[in-house]
């Protein structure tokens, strides 16, 4: 028996990877975060299958679920939305599981980042403008953040801003951010990336207030900072350049 951790992806069901799919359809035990992981993907559960939303239930309670098939005999899928290595909760599941001695197994998926990058249609590192990507939150009620980790520290170092769970704080996010960065720097909120009701939303650090409309986009909206998403004048990449000679091309 084995408890099987997936990563779903930002939301569009078609965005998991095929191994998680699989994995889905083979376990007859189904753990998924019913407030952020579309039904759609639960059609892949076998018949029969034993399918519980863990949103209102908690840790004790998941434990009692991974218990009880651990007894039966039946592999599990624990089903996370995005990828599981940031803000997925599984490293307190996983102690658990250690410390009973139930085995498991991680299977990553498309981060929201990544999913909120393809809906603007943007890299995210340009040559000589940014090659790094902070993915980073504000201190909230489940978890606060570590006083070396501020945004106006990261905000220094030019790299592009990726602020998850944070759209109820985005004054707060642009006011630490904005004398560091200027007014006129780039911004996109991007709510529910490819979900059917996506919304983008570009503005500026000084404009982008007045836009958000917090009784639409409360929850499920990433906060992407940085010049890289309003530049043209930027330097082409050696990679593809016909004078860089590498082992793939004469």
């Amino acid at each position: 028996m084995t408890i099987h951790f997936i990563g779903a992806g930002p939301g569009a069901a078609d965005l998991i990877t095929l191994r998680g799919r699989d994995l889905i359809a083979s376990c007859p035990v189904c753990l998924y975060a019913g407030s952020l992981v579309p039904e759609e993907m639960l059609r892949w559960c076998p018949p029969g299958a034993k399918v519980i939303n863990t949103a209102p239930l908690d840790l004790d309670k998941i434990e009692a679920e991974f218990l009880d098939a651990h007894k039966k005999g039946l592999d599990v899928v624990r089903l996370h939305s995005g990828d599981l290595s940031i803000w997925s909760a599984i490293g307190e599941q996983i102690r658990r599981l250690k410390r009973l001695e139930i085995p498991y197994t991680v299977t990553p998926g498309v981060p929201s980042f990544s999913g909120a990058a393809a809906a603007i249609m943007q890299e995210l590192t340009l040559p000589e403008v940014a090659q790094s990507v902070v993915l980073t939150r504000t201190s909230g009620r489940a978890s606060a953040m570590p006083e070396s980790e501020s945004l106006s520290a990261f905000a220094r170092t030019g790299a592009t801003l990726a602020v998850h769970l944070s759209i109820h704080a985005l004054d707060k996010v642009v006011d630490e951010v904005m004398p560091i960065l200027g007014e006129d720097c780039p911004v996109a909120v991007v709510f529910r990336a490819s979900w059917p009701d996506e919304k983008i939303i570009r503005a500026t650090l000084s404009t982008i207030g007045n836009m958000v409309d917090h009784k639409e986009i409360e929850r499920s909206a990433l906060i992407i900072i940085g010049k890289v998403l309003d530049i043209e004048n930027f330097r082409e990449s050696a990679l593809y350049n016909a004078e860089y000679h590498r082992r793939y091309r004469s």
